[in-house]
């Protein structure tokens, strides 16, 4: 990839995930890091509930899927910034 390609990414990345504040990046890398221990998405956002109370997600049962697509797009970004070895 070049410097383009990477901004471009990078870009696109941020519009998808949004804007976010300290606490919503440390709730949202709980919620990854429970992922990639194997939970499933309900029990991922359980223990980052418990871990970040202030932050804690509560969604209604249609929305399960759409916050597993969202966590799974964070998870590949993370993979992707530290192949990139970028800090964000």
């Amino acid at each position: 990839m070049n410097v383009n390609e990477i901004n471009t990414y990078l870009q696109r990345a941020r519009e998808i995930i949004g804007e976010r504040s300290p606490t919503e990046i440390a709730y949202d890398d709980a919620v990854v890091l429970h992922l990639s221990e194997g939970m499933d998405i309900r029990r991922a956002v359980q223990a980052a509930n418990r871990e970040h109370p202030g932050e804690a997600l509560e969604p209604s049962s249609e929305h399960w899927e759409e916050l597993a697509g969202r966590y799974d797009y964070i998870a590949q970004h993370k993979a992707i910034l530290k192949r990139l070895r970028i800090k964000e």
